[in-house]
């Protein structure tokens, strides 16, 4: 049941980007495809990202477990399409909880509502500290796509 409902967040993103809505849509979620690590075959998956300095940074709730983050571990090249931007990029993971407590800062700050609303589902304080922040980063990992 799980897998299905997560297959159906998927929907909308995709069909946003396949009606050419991707500039629309695509200031918050980028489309990353990746090869599947056994299968071989193009795997697409919606992700909210963060640009920094021309490289897109996602992040992986479900830490090192994510099946896309787990691809990436086996063929680090990877396809972005972030708002009207397609490219292909290199993938480097991170599991440091401080390297991910920037990530969240820099998000929390960029989309304080969003952001403060995922956070508070995940049962932090209206307000996280950097402590709290760790502590919730310990479980997480990130992906730093650099175009090529």
């Amino acid at each position: 049941m799980r897998k299905l409902v997560f297959r159906l967040l998927k929907l909308p993103p995709r069909l946003f980007y396949a009606l050419g809505l991707g500039p629309l849509y695509g200031r918050l979620v980028m489309l990353l495809t990746t090869r599947g690590r056994r299968s071989g075959k193009a795997r697409v998956t919606p992700l909210q990202y963060e640009r920094v300095d021309g490289t897109f940074i996602v992040g992986s709730a479900r830490g090192t477990r994510s099946d896309w983050y787990r691809n990436l571990l086996v063929h680090p090249q990877a396809e972005v399409r972030a708002g009207s931007a397609r490219f292909t990029a290199t993938a480097e993971t991170c599991t440091d909880p401080a390297s991910i407590t920037d990530f969240l800062e820099l998000r929390l700050k960029r989309h304080p509502r969003i952001v403060g609303g995922i956070l508070r589902l995940r049962g932090l304080p209206a307000n996280p500290t950097r402590a709290d922040l760790e502590t919730y980063a310990a479980g997480m990992a990130i992906v730093t796509l650099t175009p090529l």
